[in-house]
């Protein structure tokens, strides 16, 4: 709500491939937003590993207003789900 103005419609689905790891975010323009230090980032993993997951529908300026909320360091990348639609996702990079 914060983020978009709106409550976010979405499908729960699974990311094959990936596993969530712990890192600490250092960025202070991200930290000063309230978010926690502490964050959970998805990395390549073995391909039987999975992350469950709410996939959101966005627009295009949404998607926009997303990266700018995340720190410095990461990345948007293209990866298709469990259920065969696309959807970006955010990686240190």
């Amino acid at each position: 709500m914060q983020l978009f103005g709106r409550l976010l419609e979405g499908d729960m689905d699974i990311l094959m491939g990936y596993e969530k790891v712990p890192v600490e975010i250092t960025d202070a323009a991200f930290i000063a937003t309230g978010a926690n230090k502490q964050q959970q980032i998805a990395v390549v993993s073995d391909p039987g590993n999975g992350i469950l997951g709410m996939a959101f529908m966005l627009t295009e300026e949404e998607l926009l207003s997303a990266d700018k909320y995340e720190p410095l360091g990461y990345k948007r990348i293209l990866v298709t789900l469990q259920s065969g639609i696309q959807a970006w996702i955010y990686v240190q990079g």
